[in-house]
């Protein structure tokens, strides 16, 4: 029966992950003409041409796809007109590109140089070679801040709060993060060695990399109340890892969904689970260029997850997190519970240039299904809950407890109401 079930899960999701496919290349053809925008296979451009000819590349690409055709209120022919005959290798491209879209005032637009590149679509293909560990810099000094379970990190021992000093000998203090996790990184099955700091004590440690499974869904059951907990929707196997999680906590009486600290990722991931909890209507409208505008709607999918939830939101929710949690509050499907959101309601669409480098683009900007344009104003929580410094160090998740307190009492009430009709 369950494996019958799963099979059927399977099913849909392949047809709603097609639809949301097809909708958004429908879209960005229409913007565009050109490039899909989530196949990476397709991804890698693999034609080597001039420095020169890189940049004239992007300053074209950019001119005909970037969503506001003002470009910021100036004169885009300035940029090709200063840069011509100028650039002599790849990093003048780089310094000359970053240039020139700074002046777009979009924090979002950006070009990525061929390791750059590389290292997105690895994150898009829920895939890195590597030791699994996430990293942040403090004071100049690169932190450990997490450590993946089952990873080659885990068995070396290495614990949240080491601070790397040195890879393979490189000194890493005051490196971009960028920097040392490529030096961390590097072909399967090879050694890295890390001078690692830990209180007072310094030793070194040779850690084996090793290809890191990145799961993007975590879930639990806590008496009648699921937890679900989407850490990225940036990887392609987030919807088959949704509806696992949903299979395990399916026979609980209310949901917990958990997108604190989600920055975002695909769109297609964040309309196929909104479509899990809502079957008509709009999910999200998307304005482009010239104010052309498309409407993504629910399908009809002949599976609805209908139980009172609770959704978690906090500043570092974005973009896909809050197409989710905008359309969930929309709709009225869920209470929202924490701190306002982070506000970024643009689109980007990856595009691959020559010598195997990308540029991530603006193309469009987004709207919920009220109509509300949450860029840079963030999407307000039902109930706002804030994390003080201490329950974090702690580790006293005031808001998640506050949310099970409150959705044990929506299902009450909701079984009240029930027993009552």
């Amino acid at each position: 029966m369950l494996n019958n079930r799963m099979k059927r899960n399977q099913i849909i999701l392949f047809i709603i992950t097609v639809f949301c496919l097809f909708a958004l290349n429908k879209f960005v053809m229409n913007v565009n003409n050109n490039y899909s925008i989530t196949d990476t296979s397709e991804l890698i451009n693999h034609e080597h041409v001039s420095s020169q000819k890189l940049f004239d590349n992007v300053w074209s690409t950019v001119k005909s796809n970037y969503y506001d055709p003002s470009m910021n209120h100036q004169s885009w022919s300035r940029w090709k007109e200063h840069y011509h005959g100028k650039i002599k290798t790849d990093e003048d491209a780089k310094v000359a590109i970053d240039t020139m879209l700074a002046s777009l005032d979009d924090p979002y637009s950006r070009y990525m140089d061929k390791t750059e590149y590389n290292d997105q679509n690895s994150s898009i293909n829920s895939k890195i070679t590597g030791i699994g560990v996430n990293i942040a810099s403090v004071s100049g000094k690169v932190h450990i801040i997490n450590v993946i379970e089952g990873t080659p990190a885990q068995a070396a021992n290495l614990q949240v709060g080491d601070i790397i000093m040195d890879v393979n000998g490189k000194e890493v203090n005051g490196l971009a993060l960028s920097e040392v996790a490529n030096l961390v990184r590097g072909p399967e099955n090879t050694v890295v060695e890390l001078t690692i700091l830990r209180n007072k004590d310094k030793f070194i440690k040779k850690v084996m990399r090793k290809e890191i499974k990145i799961k993007t869904v975590k879930s639990s059951v806590d008496k009648n109340i699921g937890y679900i907990q989407i850490s990225s929707f940036l990887g392609t196997s987030t919807p088959n890892e949704f509806m696992e999680a949903v299979e395990k906590t399916k026979n609980t009486d209310g949901l917990i969904l958990d997108l604190r600290g989600n920055t975002g990722g695909l769109l297609p991931n964040a309309i196929f689970i909104a479509n899990l909890f809502i079957q008509n209507g709009n999910l999200v409208s998307i304005v482009g260029r010239d104010d052309y505008r498309y409407d993504i709607y629910a399908q009809d999918t002949e599976f609805e997850i209908d139980k009172p939830m609770i959704v978690l939101v906090d500043g570092s929710s974005a973009s896909a997190s809050e197409i989710l949690s905008g359309a969930l509050k929309d709709y009225k499907k869920a209470k929202l519970l924490g701190t306002k959101t982070f506000g970024k309601g643009m689109v980007q669409k990856i595009m691959p240039l020559p010598n195997e480098t990308g540029l991530n683009l603006t193309i469009a900007k987004y709207l919920t299904p009220s109509g509300s344009d949450i860029n840079k104003k963030g999407i307000s929580p039902d109930i706002e809950v804030k994390l003080t410094m201490d329950d974090i160090k702690n580790k006293n998740d005031v808001q998640l407890e506050t949310a099970k307190k409150i959705l044990s009492q929506m299902i009450k009430e909701e079984s009240t109401t029930a027993l009552g009709h």
